[in-house]
């Protein structure tokens, strides 16, 4: 069993709720605090963590990982893959010769199938899935699917033309819910599990995000509602969400910052650029270049938990404590908390 972040508050929870409890029932006079504090503490984390550690075989299960071209999906497919998955990695550029599927060939077993796919693509969508059925065993399972594909655009919702918008929803949202819809029959008969990668900004406002976050507050509810559907099935929807890793994924690399700053400010009104000004525009682009964690371990070892787990958890948060904090205020305390600390 991996200890987590995750863990780490759940014993911290049941601190506080046994502590809780046991001042309760000490002023009534009905046990001391400290027998009711200890014994709650070490029953209730004890289950929690026992429970966690249960896990399934990956032996003769298949998992299908979209975006596997860098970052997250990239990592993910290859550590699965040395778990003892059969891994169907998806890339945008298998067919073009991308660096990332070249990598994957080189590094994988072969158990690892780079396949081409573009989710916003129906019909490599479909090929996709007929290369599964034809490539998996008939003693073999697909077991899950890792919705990772994703891009990112930034600015002030006045800034980012619309165009940027869309096309950020087609791949983040439609495209996840287009894998889903395509590969959910298969995992729904091996009552196995759907991991998708929304962001710890899919909870909480950023500013100069809206482009990218809409579409995280989109995966949320649309996993939080396939979860309710699929219960009767036996199939389990885990959340992972991940905080900033722009430095370690590339999702915004100081080059493509650099062109998204150009092309939207050659396309903003003279009324805009005067409203906003020159030097915020730029520091807004600036202020995210190499932002955040290096380190992705966090998130892959988040994924194959959602994968192994035998009770995977609805929501997985790979953040820095000080992220997790930000998460705490934007959901449980009032908004004029959060915009006036954050």
């Amino acid at each position: 069993m991996m200890w987590t972040s995750d863990k780490t508050l759940d014993v911290v929870l049941y601190a506080l709720v046994s502590y809780t409890l046991g001042h309760i029932l000490s002023c009534f006079g009905l046990m001391s605090f400290w027998t009711v504090f200890i014994v709650t503490w070490i029953l209730s984390a004890g289950t929690c963590l026992y429970l966690a550690s249960l896990e399934i075989s990956p032996g003769k299960k298949a998992v299908i990982v979209t975006g596997c071209d860098s970052g997250f999906g990239h990592e993910i497919a290859l550590k699965l893959d040395k778990l003892g998955f059969r891994v169907f990695a998806g890339c945008l550029l298998a067919d073009a010769g991308g660096e990332g599927a070249k990598d994957l060939r080189k590094k994988g077993s072969e158990r690892l199938h780079v396949l081409q796919m573009d989710v916003t693509s129906s019909e490599q969508l479909d090929k996709a899935l007929e290369v599964v059925e034809k490539l998996l065993p008939d003693d073999e399972v697909l077991w899950g699917i890792v919705n990772n594909a994703g891009i990112a655009y930034m600015g002030a919702v006045e800034w980012v033309p619309l165009k940027d918008f869309k096309t950020s929803t087609e791949v983040n949202y439609l495209g996840l819910v287009a894998a889903t819809k395509t590969f959910l029959p298969l995992i729904r008969r091996s009552k196995g599990r759907v991991v998708n990668i929304s962001s710890l900004v899919g909870g909480l406002a950023v500013l100069w995000f809206s482009p990218y976050i809409g579409t995280k507050y989109a995966v949320e509810g649309f996993s939080d509602c396939l979860r309710l559907e699929m219960r009767k099935f036996g199939v389990k929807v885990s959340l992972i969400e991940p905080s900033s890793y722009i430095a370690a994924t590339q999702l915004l690399t100081k080059e493509m910052l650099t062109r998204q700053a150009d092309s939207c400010w050659e396309g903003l009104s003279e009324e805009i650029r005067s409203a906003y000004g020159e030097e915020t525009f730029r520091q807004s682009f600036e202020g995210y270049m190499n932002h955040g964690e290096r380190n992705i371990q966090p998130v892959v070892d988040a994924v194959t938990e959602a994968l192994t787990q035998m009770h995977p958890r609805a929501r997985y948060c790979p953040s820095t404590w000080p992220f997790k904090r930000m998460l705490l205020v934007a959901r449980h305390l009032p908004e004029w908390v959060y915009d006036a600390i954050f």
